[in-house]
C-alpha cells in the first residue's frame, strides 16, 4: 500500500527530469573543463545518447542506479505496485543493452557511469576515469596500426563488486 495518494505520486513522478540530471551535469561540467567538447541527447543515435564525443568517438551514458537496476543500495525495490515496477525496470534494462549493442555495432566506444559512482570522495577519480578513457578513444583513432574495433568501460561503485 502506498503511503500517499494517486495524485500526490502522480505530481512527485512528473518532476523526475529523463535529461540534465544531477550526475549528468557533474559529468558534462568535467568533461567541458577537461576541454572536451560534447553534444547531449542526440537524436541521430538510437536512445538519444546522453553525451556524444565527437572527436573521440564515444558516447558517455549516465545510468540512473534505480531506474536501470545497478544492484547497488541506491537500486531499491518500491513496496506497492510491484508488477509495473518489474515491467518497467526489465523494459529500461533491455532497451539499454539495445542501444548500446546499436552504438558499438555503428563503431562508437561506449562509457557507462553509474551515479551511485559520482556520489562521495571517490567522484573525482571516476571523472578522471572518464576523461582518461576518452584520451585513450583520441589515440586509438589517430594511431593507424592500432585496430578500430569499440571499446567499452563500465564505471560502477568502486566498492561494488559485480
Amino acid at each position: 500500500m502506498d503511503r500517499i495518494s494517486v495524485e500526490q505520486r502522480s505530481k512527485l513522478m512528473s518532476k523526475i527530469r529523463s535529461r540534465d540530471t544531477l550526475p549528468e551535469i557533474i559529468v558534462r561540467k568535467r568533461l567541458f573543463a577537461s576541454g572536451w567538447r560534447y553534444r547531449v541527447c542526440d537524436k541521430r543515435f538510437p536512445g538519444r545518447p546522453d553525451i556524444v564525443v565527437p572527436k573521440a568517438k564515444a558516447i558517455v551514458d549516465v545510468r540512473g542506479c534505480f531506474w536501470h537496476r545497478h544492484g547497488c543500495k541506491d537500486s531499491t525495490m518500491p513496496k506497492s505496485n510491484i508488477p509495473f515496477w518489474m515491467e518497467k525496470w526489465s523494459k529500461n534494462v533491455k532497451r539499454d543493452h539495445r542501444n548500446e549493442k546499436a552504438w558499438r555495432d555503428a563503431g562508437w566506444n561506449v562509457i557507462i557511469v553509474w551515479e551511485c559512482a559520482l556520489k562521495g570522495k571517490n567522484a573525482a577519480k571516476i571523472l578522471d576515469r572518464i576523461c582518461a578513457r576518452l584520451n585513450m578513444c583520441v589515440a586509438k583513432l589517430a594511431s593507424p596500426t592500432q585496430p578500430r574495433t569499440p571499446l567499452k568501460l563500465e564505471i560502477p561503485h568502486p566498492r561494488l563488486r559485480r
